[in-house]
């Protein structure tokens, strides 16, 4: 054996040797023996510490959430995944935005926070007066789908995997009801974060053939499950596009294979539901070669009749004879992050003598359905940013701030019950808007409630199906 090298006493106080490289070597609990080049301070092999203590870190231009070495700015901005990137085929710039007259919109909105006691008042009667006569009583379709029998009962899933199951299921039942589970379609799932309700359609769909999947995404998503699907019936695609931009016409499979379409989604959030039901029953119903601005005076004709089964003679053909959407089935959730913008109940809303600032203040108080306004000021105040956050779960159940939401306005003077059935009823406005949209163009929509509130506050579906036909009915 050979014998143990004596270690220098200049090593003993952990400095360098004269003339040897300045790198601490943390294996050996040394410094390298290596011998620098004349004028450096570390050797070839360790010579990127040097450069490194030398070069200086800037923010990324394209996202300042990161830094890049100065000297490697261009390389850098070739490469970096905020890059604008080529966008493809299916992008057409907002043809799903809706509103493009901005003066409807108030430049400056007033928190709710802001409101004086009166206001808010007024505010509330006016959403009673706007929500009677609406059906407020939800029917119950609580179903299941024997595709999900086995991981229902596999005791290895845990209590919350347990709840996503069953409202997965019941999602699944209801399109069973409706006859959407069939052969020769193409299931566009929006917000598909994983996939996971494509992955059980799929699974439900077992021995159909020709079936795709379209998984609308604009985010760029871990731990997918569509990539583990192996069969050679069903094809899966990601689309990764914000919903606005999304001409679903476009989409080479679509222009292939001419297939009906179900739009399927479990907690769209927000103004992604508007967005979806616009890019189904607007863009992809009307040929995107520049009359995508057609479908919305067609929309303002029947609403002047007041009557919502109304359609016109266009509607009438591309509904029954095409009928390029077979169905939709949509999970609704996060009402109060609607926008007016894209909001396509618009028209109800301006029927019932509201407006966009109406819409704002109720779209604000939704949140009161599922986080009742509970007295717990300690969390309320930790986060002025709350509202625009979401956990980690599906529902998207989440408490907006004190301001958001105006509790402090409404301390002593409403209970939390009361506030719970206010924020439902202003769910229920926003929701009719959607149907009544739907009926307009020449569909059977209905809401109802897909699973127990134990289960999920978000506990609303949002269904609609063509008309088989379309005969208008008298006027009296």
């Amino acid at each position: 054996r050979k014998a143990p090298v004596a270690r220098s006493p200049s090593e003993e106080h952990k400095e360098p040797q004269p003339g040897r490289c300045a790198y601490f070597v943390l294996r050996k609990k040394r410094f390298c023996r290596m011998i620098p080049a004349p004028g450096r301070r570390f050797c070839g092999e360790h010579g990127h510490e040097e450069e490194q203590n030398d070069r200086k870190r800037i923010p990324c231009p394209l996202d300042p959430k990161h830094t890049v070495y100065e000297d490697q700015l261009q390389k850098h901005l070739k490469k970096c995944n905020s890059r604008e990137k080529p966008k493809p085929v299916y992008f057409v710039q907002d043809i799903n935005a809706g509103l493009k007259d901005v003066s409807e919109i108030p430049e400056k909105q007033v928190p709710l926070s802001s409101l004086s006691i009166e206001e808010l008042q007024n505010l509330i009667t006016r959403l009673k007066k706007a929500s009677n006569g609406l059906e407020l009583h939800l029917k119950e379709q609580i179903l299941s789908h024997q595709a999900l029998q086995e991981a229902l009962s596999d005791p290895k899933n845990g209590e919350s995997a347990f709840k996503h199951l069953k409202q997965q299921a019941s999602i699944l039942g209801n399109m069973e009801r409706l006859h959407l589970l069939g052969p020769g379609r193409c299931f566009v799932e929006f917000g598909a974060g994983r996939g996971k309700l494509s992955h059980w359609v799929d699974i439900a769909l077992e021995n159909v053939e020709s079936v795709q999947f379209l998984l609308v995404e604009r985010a760029t998503t871990r731990f997918k499950v569509d990539g583990k699907h192996k069969r050679r019936d069903s094809i899966f695609e990601r689309l990764q596009v914000d919903i606005q931009h999304l001409c679903l016409n476009k989409v080479p499979i679509l222009e292939k294979k001419k297939l009906p379409v179900v739009g399927i989604g479990k907690h769209l959030c927000g103004a992604a539901t508007d967005l979806a039901l616009r890019c189904l029953v607007e863009s992809y119903t009307t040929c995107c070669d520049g009359k995508d601005e057609e479908p919305a005076p067609k929309r303002c004709r029947a609403a002047q009749t007041e009557v919502a089964p109304h359609k016109s003679a266009g509607n009438e053909s591309t509904t029954e004879d095409h009928k390029p959407v077979a169905g939709i089935v949509i999970a609704l959730c996060c009402h109060h992050k609607c926008d007016w913008t894209h909001y396509v109940g618009r028209e109800f809303f301006k029927s019932v003598g509201l407006g966009p600032v109406e819409f704002h203040y109720f779209q604000r108080m939704s949140s009161w359905a599922t986080c009742g306004m509970q007295e717990t000021t300690g969390k309320a105040s930790t986060s002025e940013d709350s509202e625009d956050q979401t956990n980690e779960t599906e529902e998207h159940e989440h408490t907006l701030s004190s301001t958001a939401s105006g509790s402090d306005t409404l301390q002593g003077t409403l209970s939390v019950e009361e506030r719970k059935e206010l924020g439902c009823l202003c769910k229920r406005l926003i929701d009719h808007g959607r149907i009544e949209y739907l009926q307009q163009q020449g569909y059977k929509a209905a809401l109802q409630y897909y699973t127990e509130a134990a289960v999920s506050l978000e506990n609303v579906l949002l269904t609609a199906v063509p008309n088989p036909s379309v005969i208008p009915e008298p006027t009296i």
